[in-house]
């Protein structure tokens, strides 16, 4: 009898002081002072900020503060959201990659508009999407938030001109999440120009005229007006494929990637790498004013879907083609001492042929160590995230609307950030 009140005290106890602790633990919290409090409410996943204002009142005093957003920009980094496109350009829908699942945000209220309905996205740096509308304008845009900026427009003389790459790229100061540049490169290979919106200023630059520029065993020059150039270099040559098909080297890529392209910082020269109708690699060097094409990967003749990427500060290239009655998903860097690409990924075998034959589109996007794919053909589309650090493949879940699995086109990444605004 006495053991069993001894054994009922100590449970008693035990019990008492894990009441104890959990009023402890409550209490702490809830003297935090302000400043503590929006530091560790910053660093929750970004997911949970929409929940902050139905904790408390005290909470959702935070929430809505500009001291716990400029506690939010103090945070260097944030997983990535992917925002992805679909045939219905008025929702928004992205994936998690913290989370590993997939999010339906409210769509911005200024892209539901008349004028800016079925926005195409572009481009996107930092926290913002860039959209352009059916008038060739551009608008900015927090995709957590919903707040947008349309910019001021281009010349009209420049809409009516090829645009080949819209980028855009966060300002240097890592406090300052609501700085960024948009550029665009436009005009006829081989003469190219860009302009620079930015946001700092809130104008267009003036344009600036790029010129050519090639290598060759001993020194590099300049190619001017004066120098003869073959302007059929980015035309379409037309050849019979496998399957008797009459197949043009034009890429056809799909509207949302229509400006594939990738901006990177090497040695604080800023490059723009595009792909040109043809499917060659085009890098415009901002700083200096010249551009560069990069040796084929693939004969022209070839059958294959090609993308670009910006991984790490390094601009990769995504190719899926076929080779042996297989299909084969590679990825590649361009190596400027040995001017030669190198293989640095490759999607397994068992992965990749399942696309043989299936005439895929692939469409890439990258984020720090990570490129998400987005394949699609007439008959079956998936996404694949690609792990180059621990070089692993993954298929993402399908994603259901309405019980209908969504076929996404490709793909924009950015850093979820509350507190970048517009």
């Amino acid at each position: 009898m006495e053991q069993e009140n001894c054994s009922a005290f100590m449970m008693t106890r035990k019990r008492k002081s894990q009441e104890e602790n959990c009023i402890s633990s409550t209490f702490l919290m809830d003297e935090l002072n302000e400043d503590l409090l929006e530091g560790v409410l910053s660093r929750l996943p970004i997911s949970a900020f929409f929940r902050l204002s139905s904790v408390c009142k005290r909470w959702k005093s935070v929430a809505n503060s500009s001291s716990f957003k400029l506690a939010c920009s103090q945070i260097p980094s944030r997983d990535p959201w992917f925002f992805m496109v679909d045939s219905h350009l008025n929702r928004s829908i992205v994936f998690d990659s913290a989370e590993k699942n997939w999010k339906k945000l409210n769509h911005p209220p200024l892209l539901q508009t008349n004028s800016n309905c079925n926005s195409m996205p572009v481009s996107a740096s930092g926290g913002f999407i860039c959209f352009r509308n059916s008038y060739g304008n551009f608008v900015v845009c927090n995709p957590v938030t919903g707040s947008c900026n349309e910019q001021p427009p281009l010349d009209p003389a420049l809409q009516s001109l090829t645009f080949h790459a819209i980028v855009m790229s966060s300002c240097p100061n890592k406090h300052d999440q609501s700085s960024y540049r948009l550029v665009v490169v436009f005009g006829e290979l081989p003469k190219l120009s860009f302009r620079v919106y930015n946001s700092s200023s809130g104008c267009w630059e003036e344009e600036i005229t790029l010129c050519k520029k090639f290598n060759d065993d001993d020194n590099s020059k300049e190619l001017d007006d004066s120098t003869d150039f073959d302007s059929n270099d980015d035309s379409a040559v037309y050849f019979l494929s496998k399957a008797g098909n009459v197949v043009a080297t034009n890429m056809q890529r799909s509207p949302s990637k229509q400006y594939s392209s990738v901006i990177t910082n090497k040695d604080g020269e800023e490059i723009v790498h595009f792909l040109s109708s043809s499917g060659s690699i085009v890098a415009c060097n901002l700083t200096s004013k010249c551009f560069i094409e990069y040796p084929r990967l693939l004969p022209v003749f070839y059958e294959y879907s090609i993308d670009l990427v910006e991984c790490g500060g390094r601009m990769l290239v995504v190719l899926l083609s076929e080779f042996f009655e297989s299909a084969s998903l590679r990825v590649w860097c361009y190596d400027e001492d040995v001017r030669s690409w190198q293989q640095i990924a490759a999607m397994p075998p068992a992965m990749s042929h399942e696309w043989y034959g299936k005439n895929v589109d692939i469409n890439c996007v990258g984020a720090g160590d990570q490129i998400l794919i987005c394949l699609s053909s007439a008959e079956i589309s998936s996404c694949v995230m690609c792990d180059l650090a621990a070089n692993e493949w993954v298929e993402l879940p399908k994603c259901y609307v309405d019980g209908e699995a969504i076929k996404f086109m490709s793909a924009f990444s950015f850093q979820p950030r509350i507190e970048a605004s517009l």
